[in-house]
């Protein structure tokens, strides 16, 4: 049976592709979390997935939008949030790449994303992909036109136990070819285990919106990794967002001194 033609993905009961945490925050970081989101729309019959797979770490970052959402109000940051799960669209992910529209998470086969037509594969990436990422592009664009600059800081999670084997990293801090926010991050001293560009790196096709928004402007980017099982509570994940709000201060005000001094000695 040949599957069903979508041309359109969202209904006005899904909303937008995004939402927007504290529009008007003054700190210079702009976070992003793409993968905040477990929700299917449902134009899109669950994407044929039983409950427990749909509600798992494959259709979502859990925790991760909780952090997010506790950073934003820690350092008054803008937060933009996708609203709809990575098996719709990851909006981590190029249009052209396997995984925006994954036919395969892990070991779960994606019934609903198996030969998807090309009419649904482009709503699909018009209707979520394009805003979200213009979304942050507009912030971006409206704070240089009004002379400041913006840290992109992406906020996801992962599991403890991948393929079987457990995972002893906590926090991972990844970079692609600019790891100046990243190295300044991992010199300061953390309470977790953390590690560069693990559990994933930029070989694994996951620095996407660091490689769209940050590297083409040059402005400062780190993507922050914690595993799951450490953000399971509200508790948990207060604790690790003001871990994460100490060190990215620390870093970036560290970054400023030797910018400082470097001008200073230039002068």
């Amino acid at each position: 049976m040949k599957p069903a033609i979508r041309t359109s993905i969202l209904s006005a009961p899904d909303g937008a592709a995004f939402e927007t945490v504290n529009p008007d925050g003054s700190s210079a970081v702009l976070l992003v979390c793409e993968h905040a989101s477990k929700h299917i729309p449902a134009s899109l019959d669950n994407l044929g997935l039983d409950a427990q797979t749909a509600n798992s770490h494959v259709a979502w970052d859990p925790g991760a939008l909780s952090v997010a959402k506790h950073l934003s109000a820690m350092l008054d940051a803008v937060l933009i949030a996708a609203t709809v799960s990575r098996l719709v669209y990851d909006c981590n992910r190029p249009p052209e790449a396997a995984g925006a529209m994954p036919a395969k998470s892990e070991i779960f086969p994606i019934a609903g994303n198996q030969n998807i037509p090309p009419e649904e594969k482009a709503a699909r990436i018009s209707e979520i992909y394009v805003p979200f990422t213009n979304a942050i592009q507009n912030v971006i664009s409206a704070r240089a036109d009004a002379g400041r600059t913006t840290v992109i800081v992406t906020i996801h999670s992962f599991t403890p136990i991948y393929f079987g084997e457990k995972r002893k990293v906590e926090l991972g801090v990844l970079h692609d070819q600019d790891a100046t926010l990243a190295d300044a991050m991992l010199a300061i001293p953390s309470t977790m285990e953390v590690h560069r560009n693990q559990p994933y790196g930029p070989q694994d096709g996951v620095t996407h919106t660091l490689k769209l928004h940050a590297l083409p402007n040059g402005l400062l980017n780190v993507m922050i990794e914690i595993r799951n099982d450490l953000i399971a509570t509200d508790a948990d994940q207060k604790k690790v967002a003001d871990e994460l709000s100490g060190m990215i201060t620390k870093a970036l005000d560290a970054l400023r001194g030797a910018a400082d001094v470097t001008e200073a000695s230039n002068a």
